[in-house]
Formats: structure tokens, C-alpha cells, sequence
């Protein structure tokens, strides 16, 4: 196999650059007339020639995926073709690595495949969940449904998502802010007042000397200090990378109680928005829960829905062992188990996932309003002892001066 750089144009005259992994130029051809290309130019790539595809945009995210859901159901129902769909969504769609995807699943259709298995090719960009949603979809006949249930389901996550980013961002921003401002505060004041300090011939307080050493250590060993702090942040992701580091902030998350409220709540909107959209579109149970529970970020409600996968395949109603485990609130396991035994265990679950929604809309309020006044009170002790530090030798002084 080489590989092949090409410049074409569609039929839209529009440019198109790229590169493909084919068996030989002839192929590459017949490949881009398929796609409705008019090439323009080919030339065999090597390692020194190969053209590196800088992806613009990271992972597609909920909006990405969102907005190509919405659009597929527009134009299906519209009575375009899913081939000739998908060929228009790759052209609109902005991320880069989304629409790349994208034209790669069309290649796939081309050659006879079906949508969800060409989907299933590329599980970085579209999740196992609208995978098997759209396949469950193929396999009853109602493709826009499934999507349309898909771009529901990635608008409402997106709005999740952004609620728990505006949560975290305040915190962060102040955080980072706080620590630019010590370090100036001891590289470039402490050490204007240090010979001040030094000519004033008494004993420094205790808060002032522990702050100039601070400045003088920073200052002398700042090229140690910088990569000992990189290799602590690296070290700190890596660890929450393991089952050990993923569990000990799971458990933080449901034991702090400041974040116990708002982690709980979002994992039960999760629950009830993803499974409500699995079984709605004729997903088995088993499954769905397992699918379900390896979209929840914490480790310890991804657990739990494994267990509860389990019970169910040993015939055990899926209210028990959400109730037992403990994790999620009463009402959850009530409102499934009342959704069994009326056989309504969807619109149980969108009424939940609708409740729950609200809820963490509310949980972000509050916690952004309990952390704003503790971030403040951290920031002021820190300000204040560097503050401290500098007035306690001249206070010193002027008393001093004061008593003769």
C-alpha cells in the first residue's frame, strides 16, 4: 500500500486537499471519481514528502455531534438519500476530525456497507450510543427517528456539559490568577524590601522571614522549582488516568459536601437521558445499561450499572440494584420501579432525566455561589500574609521609634 496526495475539485468547485492509503494510483482514481472529485493533481508521498494534516478542532463534542444529528434528520426527511446526506453533512460540518470521519463513512457506504457498521469504524469520533441507537434504527426502519432521539439526547448533554465547564471555569480562572500573582508578589516586591528589611538592624517577625526565605528560594532555585511543578501536574493527570486515581475522585466527588449534590444529580441526569434514549429506540435492557454506564464519568455510577447489568441478566428488575447500591437518590430507584410495574419505564425515565436536568441547572447555581465566597476568603489570606509580611518589620520600626 502507498500513499497518495491529491488536489481535486467537487462539483461545487470547491477545492479539496488531501492524502489516501491505496494500492496504486489507478485506485486512488477511481476512488475520487466514486466521491464526484475532479482531480487535479497526484503525487506519491514519502516520509520526507508526506503532508502532515494538522486537525483543526480536537475530539468532536456534544454540539458537534448535536448539529449533524439535527441536520441528517433534516435532509433524510427531505428525501435525500443517506449516501448523498452524508456527502452534504462532511461539506457543512466544522470540525475537522468530524467531517473527516464523515467522508470516510461515505467511502464505506459506497462500497455496500451499512451505516452503522461504517460508524462503528471510527469509535474516537461517534460513540458506541449512536452507533447502536442508528443501528437499532436501520433495523426498524425509522433512521430519522433514531437521529432525531441522538440529537436530542447531544443537545441536552451539551447543556450538561456546559454547565459543569461554567461551574469549573470561575474556580480555575481565580486559581490560576491567584498563584501569577503570588509568584510576582515574591520574585519581583519581596525582594525590592529585602534590603530594606535587612538595613532596619532588629529581629524580623516570624511571618516576614519565613516570606523572604520563600522569595529567595523561589528566586535561586526557580529552574528546579518549574519542572518539579510540571512533573507534578503530569503526575497528578497520570494518576487519575488509573483505577485507583479514578476511584479515589469518585469517591471525593459523592463525599465532599460541596460537590456531593451536584456530582449525584448530574450522574442521574445522565442515567435516565442516555437509557430513556437507548430503550426508545428498541435497544435491549442488558445492553442498554451496560452502554449506560460506560458513558458516566464516575467511576463508582459506572460500577454500579455493571452490577445492576448483571442482576438483570440473572432476571432481577433494574430498580433493585440501583436502589442497593446506594448511589443514587430515592427517587431514581422509585420512579424506575413504578415505570416496571406499569410497563411506562421510558416515560419514566424522560421524566426523570427532564427533572434532574432542572436540577443540575440548580446544583451549578449553588455551587458557584458557595465556592465565590470561599474562593475570596483564600485569596484575601493569601493577599493578607504577604501584606503582613511586608508592614510587620515597619510597624516594628515605628513602634520602636515611638517608645524612645
Amino acid at each position: 500500500m502507498a500513499t497518495f496526495g491529491y488536489i481535486a475539485v467537487d462539483k461545487a468547485g470547491k477545492e479539496k486537499k488531501g492524502s489516501l492509503e491505496v494500492g496504486s494510483e489507478d485506485l486512488l482514481r477511481s476512488e475520487l471519481k466514486k466521491q464526484g472529485l475532479t482531480i487535479i493533481e497526484i503525487s506519491k508521498q514519502n516520509l520526507l514528502t508526506k503532508e502532515l494534516n494538522i486537525e483543526l478542532g480536537g475530539k468532536p463534542k456534544a454540539r458537534d455531534l448535536s448539529i449533524f444529528c439535527r441536520q441528517f434528520v433534516s435532509m433524510y426527511r427531505a428525501g435525500v438519500s443517506i449516501l448523498e446526506t452524508i456527502q452534504l453533512l462532511t461539506d457543512q460540518t466544522e470540525n475537522k476530525k468530524l467531517a473527516k470521519a464523515a467522508r470516510e463513512v461515505q467511502a464505506k457506504i459506497e462500497k455496500g456497507e451499512s451505516l452503522s457498521d461504517s460508524l462503528m469504524e471510527f469509535p474516537k469520533i461517534f460513540p458506541k450510543l449512536m452507533i447502536t441507537t442508528i443501528a437499532a434504527g436501520e433495523a426498524s426502519g425509522s433512521m430519522d427517528i433514531a437521529f432525531e432521539r441522538m440529537a436530542t439526547h447531544f443537545e441536552k448533554s451539551a447543556k450538561t456539559q456546559g454547565l459543569i465547564k461554567k461551574a469549573m471555569i470561575y474556580p480555575i480562572v481565580v486559581a490560576v490568577v491567584a498563584l501569577l500573582v503570588v509568584i510576582v508578589m515574591l520574585v519581583k516586591i519581596i525582594p525590592m524590601y529585602t534590603g530594606m528589611f535587612e538595613q532596619l538592624g532588629t529581629e524580623l517577625p516570624a511571618i516576614t522571614v519565613a516570606v523572604v526565605n520563600a522569595s529567595n528560594f523561589l528566586v535561586d532555585f526557580w529552574y528546579i522549582l518549574l519542572p518539579m511543578f510540571i512533573a507534578l501536574v503530569w503526575g497528578i493527570r497520570y494518576f487519575l488516568q488509573t483505577p485507583v486515581g479514578q476511584l479515589t475522585i469518585g469517591k471525593l466527588a459523592i463525599k465532599i459536601p460541596l460537590f456531593k449534590n451536584f456530582s449525584v444529580k448530574t450522574a442521574s441526569a445522565s442515567l435516565a437521558r442516555t437509557l430513556s434514549t437507548l430503550l426508545a429506540s428498541g435497544v435491549p435492557l442488558v445492553e442498554a445499561v451496560g452502554i449506560t454506564g460506560n458513558t458516566m464519568s464516575n467511576v463508582l455510577f459506572k460500577n454500579a450499572l455493571q452490577d445492576a447489568k448483571e442482576e438483570i441478566i440473572r432476571g432481577v428488575p433494574l430498580s433493585t440494584p440501583i436502589e442497593d447500591a446506594g448511589l443514587f437518590p430515592p427517587m431514581v430507584g422509585h420512579m424506575l420501579r413504578i415505570g416496571e410495574e406499569s410497563g411506562a419505564t421510558e416515560e419514566m425515565l424522560d421524566k426523570l432525566a427532564e427533572y434532574y436536568e432542572e436540577e443540575v441547572e440548580i446544583a451549578t447555581e449553588s455551587l458557584m455561589a458557595a465556592m465565590e465566597p470561599m474562593i475570596i476568603i483564600v485569596l484575601a489570606v493569601i493577599v493578607g500574609v504577604l501584606i503582613a509580611a511586608v508592614m510587620a518589620p515597619m510597624l516594628s520600626m515605628y513602634s520602636g521609634l515611638d517608645a524612645l
